[in-house]
Parts: C-alpha cells; sequence; structure tokens
C-alpha cells in the first residue's frame, strides 16, 4: 500500500509499505476512503513531537471502511463505515473511566505518533469498539472527517476547557484551523463577543464568515491594545491559545481579564515564558490538555442535524498519490489560502 511515511525532522516521503495486519483481539484494520492533514503533523516535521520516531506513518484523521475485526471486536464487522477518532482509548483504565482518554495507559494519541497512522490506504486501530464511531447512511464523509480531531478539540480544549459562557467575551488567538474549529464550537454557548486574532488578513475574513464578531491582525505589532480597546480596557473572559508558539500564549496572558481562563490548545515545542509576576493576583486559570474525543457523538449529532457546517473548513482536496503536495499547500496557508485538505484514498 502506499502511505506517507516520517524520515526525521523536516523529511518526509511517500512509499511502499506492506498492509498492516491484525496485532490484537481488539484491533480493526481499516481501508481509508479520506484523511487530511493536521497542524500536529507538521511540529512532528519540525521535531516538536519526539514520541514520533523516523518510519512512522503519519496521521491520525480519517474515515474508512472495515477490512477485518480481531475476534474480540464486538461493535463492528468487516465492510462498515466509520469514522476514527484520533485518541484510541482502551475504556477500561483509569483515566478513561475518568474521560480522560487521552491519557489512556495503553492507547492514547498514539495514532501517527508511537504507531503508524491514517495517511495510508489502510490502517490497524487498536481498542476498535471504543475507538471507532459508526458513520450513519447518507454521511457527508469529508465533512466526518472534521470529527477525528479538530472539532472535538477545538470544543474540549478551547471552548470547554476555557469555560464559554453565555455573554462572555472570548478571544481565539490563531486563526488556522483549530482556532475556526474553536469559533464554530463557542457559538454554541452565545457569548457576546468572540475576537479572533491571527497574521493572515484572509483567515481574519474567513473568521469573520463564520462568525466572528471582530477580527485583529497581530502582525501591527499592538494585538494585546486592540483587544482591550474592544473589550472597554477590561480584557476577555476567555483566550484560547490556537497555534502553540511562545509568542500567542504570551499574548494570552495580557489580554486575559481578572478572572478569566487561559484554554491552551496549540502544541508547543519550546517553553514559553508564564507572566506570574504579574498573573499571580489576577485569579486567572490556565488549562491544558489533549484532546479526549469524548465529544465526537454529541458533535456527530450537530453535524447530522446541519448545526455546524464541517465542510466550510475543507479547502482543498488531493488524491493519496499526491499527498507530498498537500503538504506542500497546508504548510503555506498564506500564500495558498488552505484550511483543511481533504486526501482521498
Amino acid at each position: 500500500m502506499q502511505a506517507l511515511v516520517y524520515q526525521g525532522p523536516g523529511q518526509k516521503q511517500l512509499e511502499n509499505r506492506a498492509k498492516p495486519t491484525l496485532q490484537g483481539a481488539g484491533d480493526a484494520i481499516v481501508r481509508i476512503t479520506r484523511t487530511t492533514i493536521c497542524g500536529t503533523d507538521l511540529h512532528i516535521l519540525k521535531g516538536d513531537v519526539p514520541t514520533c520516531k523516523p518510519g512512522t506513518v503519519l496521521g491520525h484523521e480519517g474515515v474508512g471502511i472495515i477490512d477485518s475485526v480481531g475476534t474480540g471486536v464486538t461493535a463492528f464487522k468487516a465492510g462498515d463505515n466509520v469514522l476514527i477518532s484520533c485518541i484510541s482509548s482502551c475504556g477500561r483504565c483509569p483515566p478513561c473511566r475518568e474521560r480522560m482518554y487521552s491519557h489512556c495507559t495503553t492507547g492514547g494519541w498514539i495514532l501517527g505518533n508511537t504507531i503508524d497512522g491514517t495517511q495510508a490506504e489502510y490502517v490497524r486501530i487498536p481498542y476498535a469498539d471504543t475507538s471507532l464511531y459508526p458513520i450513519p447512511a447518507g454521511s457527508d464523509e469529508e465533512a466526518l472527517v472534521m470529527l477525528s480531531d479538530i472539532l472535538p478539540t477545538g470544543f474540549e480544549c478551547g471552548v470547554l476547557n476555557g469555560t464559554v459562557k453565555p455573554g462572555s467575551t472570548v478571544a481565539i488567538v490563531g486563526s488556522g484551523p483549530i482556532g475556526l474549529a474553536a469559533l464554530l464550537t463557542a457559538q454554541f454557548y452565545s457569548p457576546a463577543e468572540i475576537i479572533m486574532v491571527d497574521l493572515d488578513d484572509n483567515r481574519l475574513e474567513v473568521a469573520k464568515r463564520f462568525g466572528a464578531t471582530a477580527g485583529v491582525n497581530s502582525g501591527k505589532g499592538d494585538a494585546a491594545q486592540q483587544v482591550m480597546a474592544l473589550t472597554g480596557g477590561r480584557g476577555v473572559d476567555t483566550a484560547i491559545e490556537a497555534v502553540g508558539i511562545p509568542v500567542t500564549f504570551e499574548l494570552c496572558q495580557e489580554i486575559v481579564a481578572a478572572g478569566g481562563t487561559i484554554a491552551n490548545v496549540g502544541v508547543h515545542g519550546v517553553k514559553a515564558d508564564l507572566a506570574l509576576e504579574r498573573l499571580w493576583s489576577h485569579n486567572v486559570t490556565i488549562t491544558t490538555g489533549l484532546v479526549d474525543t469524548f465529544s465526537i457523538p454529541m458533535l456527530l449529532k450537530t453535524v447530522q442535524s446541519k448545526r455546524i457546517d464541517a465542510t466550510k473548513l475543507i479547502t482543498h482536496r488531493f488524491k493519496l498519490a499526491d499527498t507530498l503536495a498537500a503538504y506542500d499547500t497546508f504548510g503555506k496557508a498564506a500564500q495558498t489560502e488552505a484550511l483543511k485538505v481533504i486526501i482521498e484514498a
């Protein structure tokens, strides 16, 4: 089969690999029909994720058709259409019992990280019963790819951790796919203001079409002052960091109101400063974490009912044979205006 393989920092290659085989009773082999590229894949290529070793097939999102299942799989059978969660969970260990599936003691975020992932014709899914979701008949598969990771990540790590509430003020720093996913799902809670911050005017315009009340271009050097002006000098109740670099996390500290929450969503590869000398008395909460994907069933219903149009996040489409071109397009988003790319296997 064809697969996109990580070769080390800055290096990737489309290779012919052996089709995966069942390794445990709870495994399923899924034939990928559609997958995508995540910002986390770019972090891996930068060398920010040392747990991902050279030789690993990248990717942790996608939909497909079950090719075969292990003897212990009871919820699925060959031929079933399924959505793949980016998190593999046993469902039995103490973290899983707490719905903290990202910290499953034998799973978690392993796809495209510590085991081969979904940017291939086939993928092995451990704990299939608790890591796959059936796709309802007639579903838009491209929309459902957005449910593997970015929509639950934006919702759980940004909106829920950030305690977005009706009438509150929210700033989302980063208008890429994850930031836009947080924007779409924040609107479940009717905040009074959602301010998007980004370097890219095109993405800020997209954010406004998606429901943002204001956009701030941080390339002008006065992003914090602009956000403070938009909030009457108070700051925002929730600052969502959706990039994963020091300057954006530090900006969140500058714009959060007393009693507010900084919800970190971005993947950070280097240290960022924490201004405790200023924040220690401000009653500020800072949250971090991987997505647990417990919200997939709810989000699946919202997408099915058209409460969220997840296809708005898709800008480009490629065949698996053109995955290197897809990475080039996704990695040069400022020039290509890419958000999410769909890769059809």
